[in-house]
């Protein structure tokens, strides 16, 4: 006889891409396959006590249910949820991806919320690419501002020159900045005026050399495709880094995503912020780079910004340590993480000359408030 492990997290349901370990313990059973149907049935009819992040991932989970009458259910739910839920949920970052993707596709028409989806830099490309082909011009007008994404994810560009409410303007100054970039879709006509547009008539066909391709670069250093790779010597990383330096912008931003902590440790040093940002929002980032850009005094702000408010991220003692101990964190942001920071640790910074001064003023004049006697009533 098996014995049930208290808390356990059930196995999600087929085809769910995760499992409920997002959820508070107690409240695992109103998505899990096993569980009795009215179980189920209280989740998809969000009558369970969820924080709204949380009750639009039970959702999302239970329309894979098993039982099409708890799958009909949540998905009704979902569409219709009050303002007070989705107004916070969608604009979370800390949602699982495929849930954003999914809220994308059914709210598309809910203007303020597909607004708030496209804005959510959770919200996978491919989702953001399927509203790009027949959006309003307003909403294209927001997809068209996320450079890394359209950079990132090619169908995102071209689902917007095909779109017929995107005004030619729009279209013709986001071809530009692509052919600028370095990305070259011969498929897509308006690329090619671009190209004609900013580098003349002979680069209609041809266009001016964008250097190294992501694939090709991957193909030639295998030490870069695989996370398990060995290091590499010292001769080949500073051919590596020849290479990349000869990329364009468009092919770094696919590399970030593609190769592996070598390929990512000399991208994140680059002085184009998209591609630094296309690095430190790799699906395959691990906590030991996070760390370490954290703590790097000369990494750029944007990067630093990602890392600061990204709850999952500064959950993790060593990470915040690093932040506050980096002078580019703003002091707001520092301010908010000492106050968390326990008596010991307080004292340890008020002490680090390698610490920024106003750190260590306010990090003194905390241990000494949390610290002071308390007065007899």
């Amino acid at each position: 006889m098996t014995t049930a492990v208290p808390n356990a997290v059930p196995a999600p349901p087929p085809g769910c891409p995760f499992n409920a370990e997002f959820l508070p313990p107690n409240l695992r059973k109103h998505v899990d396959p096993a569980a009795p149907v009215p179980l189920r049935m209280m989740a998809a009819k969000s009558l369970v006590p969820l924080s709204p992040s949380d009750m639009l991932g039970a959702l999302f989970m239970l329309t894979f249910d098993p039982d099409a009458a708890v799958r009909d259910t949540a998905t009704k739910t979902a569409a219709n949820l009050p303002d007070r839920i989705l107004g916070s949920a969608v604009r979370d970052e800390e949602v699982q991806p495929p849930v954003l993707g999914y809220f994308l596709g059914l709210l598309k028409a809910k203007e303020a919320y597909a607004e708030m989806l496209v804005l959510n830099a959770s919200t996978p490309d491919d989702a953001v690419a399927d509203v790009a082909k027949d959006c309003s011009a307003k909403l294209a007008e927001i997809v068209s501002q996320n450079q890394l994404r359209l950079l990132r994810h090619e169908d995102i560009l071209r689902n917007l020159c095909v779109n017929p409410n995107v005004p030619v303007s729009l279209t013709d100054s986001v071809c530009d900045f692509a052919v600028r970039s370095g990305l070259v879709l011969a498929d897509v006509p308006q690329m090619k005026t671009a190209r004609i547009r900013l580098f003349g008539p002979e680069a209609a066909e041809a266009p001016p050399d964008p250097g190294p391709t992501a694939e090709q670069v991957l193909q030639e250093f295998q030490e870069v495709a695989g996370e398990d790779a060995a290091p590499m010597e010292e001769g080949k990383r500073l051919t590596l880094a020849q290479r990349i330096m000869k990329m364009s912008i468009a092919e770094k931003i696919k590399l970030a995503t593609l190769g592996n902590k070598e390929a990512r440790g000399t991208l994140i040093r680059d002085t184009n912020k998209l591609v630094a940002v296309a690095v430190i929002r790799s699906p395959r980032l691990t906590d030991g780079e996070v760390l370490s850009c954290a703590a790097n005094k000369a990494m750029m702000d944007d990067v630093l910004r990602v890392i600061y408010n990204n709850r999952e991220w500064t959950k993790h003692q060593k990470v915040k340590l690093a932040l506050v101990k980096n002078p580019k964190v703003p002091l707001t942001v520092t301010m908010k993480f000492l106050n968390s920071f326990r008596d010991g640790e307080l004292k340890d910074l008020a002490r680090d000359k390698n610490v920024p001064a106003a750190v260590q003023s306010f990090a003194k004049k905390l241990h000494e408030k949390k610290t002071a006697p308390k007065k007899q009533g």
